[in-house]
């Protein structure tokens, strides 16, 4: 069943809530509901971030300050690293990262030091709703426990608590937040109920479910099944190439069926918050029930292992012209994992440059939206390194151009103009003109 809103949760005056953690999925959520004549304050632990908000600054490429500006202006949005605020609002929601640790196991630090940092100001009757993505069982456990420890009051009778999956899609013009249907559950039906009457107030479709678990199970399905798929065509592309068959041209052809199908497409690796991620955080789980994941792990295996197959094709690509990698200059094209965002989390294009680094390469990037590497916990090597500048002397001083990221915003054709050589891993040179054998894919 469907729940359609908006209807009002607070009748007589505008509501009050929190969304802690301002980045991709937080940020957005906030201005939604700011918008949606909710004052919304913004709690982050970066004092950089809160400082750009609240002078009206947006700091993610697709979001444009003008956004945040209106909200501030309005009165409807401010942000703040005082987490004693808490005490002011009706409704906290979390959206914070959930990585991996370096054993490739579930990391819930941020959400269980958010539990505990919101649970001393929490008032009677508010709802709390965790959004950052996580094996089933974090919501009715782990952060149950530091909430109802830190307040001294019990979920589902003195607080309400529920998980509502995030379904941001960074860069998509097409993904607009009220637009896309919002899973809830809640710890009990009336958790559920306020819950879903939150999110009415922004969204337009609720989607309820039986129960927290049950949501954060959808959530993982979803992002399961785009890794399986991503898999799939990654593998259907190294026998593809075998057979000199372009798996561009094949997966074209298919999506033409208009049933039975649905188009998923080969890169150098995966990339973003999720779906490198998601996936390892129900094999963690299902590991406490006795039970294996090969189908996920087969496919953990194969999108990590996709970096190899590129870096041997710009080995190929330069023996071709009798160089080695050693001592070669690569251009990395596009840091960000996926097309036109500043998101750069968890992307191959960090592996890559690794991997041809470690040959003896002397390895570039250029990257319009990511102008300068800032620190990673997997990468602070490249911390500081400077984006190169997009001009025809620069882009010729390299012997090869590897294609990580395709950004609409870069001109493919003057690349074909002014590289020797280009490796291609998303297909971005398919409608220029080039050279025989100066374009190789990967």
């Amino acid at each position: 069943m469907l729940l359609r809103g908006p209807r009002r949760l607070s009748q007589n005056r505008a509501m009050h809530i929190a969304v802690v953690g301002q980045g991709y999925v937080g940020l957005p959520l906030a201005l939604q509901f700011a918008r949606s004549g909710v004052k919304v304050l913004g709690l982050d632990i970066d004092p950089a971030k809160v400082e750009a908000l609240n002078a009206g600054r947006s700091y993610i490429h697709h979001i444009p300050s003008e956004a945040v500006a209106e909200q501030r202006a309005a009165g409807r949005f401010e942000a703040s690293t005082d987490f004693s605020r808490v005490r002011e609002v009706e409704a906290v929601i979390i959206c914070v990262p959930t990585p991996l640790n370096k054993n490739r196991e579930p990391d819930i630090t941020y959400i269980i030091n958010t539990g505990r940092a919101i649970a001393p100001h929490l008032q009677r009757g508010a709802l709390v709703v965790l959004e950052s993505t996580t094996y089933p069982g974090t919501t009715d456990t782990d952060l149950r426990e530091v909430l109802e420890q830190g307040s001294g009051m019990k979920a589902g009778v003195d607080f309400h608590l529920a998980f509502s999956p995030e379904r941001e899609d960074p860069g998509n013009p097409q993904s607009r937040v009220a637009e896309i249907p919002k899973v809830v559950g809640g710890l009990t039906p009336a958790c559920l109920e306020r819950a879903a009457a939150l999110y009415k107030k922004a969204i337009k479709t609720i989607v309820p479910v039986s129960s927290c678990r049950t949501a954060e199970a959808t959530k993982l399905m979803e992002n399961i099944f785009r890794s399986v798929n991503i898999a799939l065509v990654n593998e259907l592309k190294l026998v593809y190439s075998a057979m000199g068959i372009d798996i561009w041209e094949v997966i074209e052809a298919a999506k033409t069926k208009p049933f039975g199908f649905m188009a998923f497409y080969p890169g150098p690796g995966l990339g973003g918050h999720c779906i490198p991620i998601d996936p390892f955080y129900l094999t963690w789980k299902a590991r406490e029930y006795g039970k294996n994941t090969r189908f996920i792990e087969l496919a953990g295996e194969i999108n990590t292992s996709m970096p190899e197959y590129v870096v041997h094709r710009v080995a190929d690509a330069l023996n071709d012209r009798g160089r080695p990698v050693k001592g070669s200059r690569i251009l990395v094209l596009g840091l960000a994992y996926k097309p036109n965002v500043d998101d750069d989390r968890e992307s191959p294009s960090y592996v890559l440059m690794d991997m041809l680094h470690q040959r003896g390469a002397i390895v570039e990037y250029h990257d319009p939206y990511v102008p300068v590497i800032k620190p990673t916990r997997e990468h602070p090597h490249w911390a500081g390194k400077r984006s190169m500048p997009w001009e025809e002397k620069t882009i010729r001083s390299f012997d090869l151009v590897l294609i990580a990221t395709n950004h609409a915003c870069v001109n493919y054709r003057e690349l074909a103009e002014w590289a020797e050589c280009i490796v291609d891993t998303r297909n971005a040179m398919k409608d220029c003109p080039t050279r025989p054998g100066q374009v190789w894919k990967a």
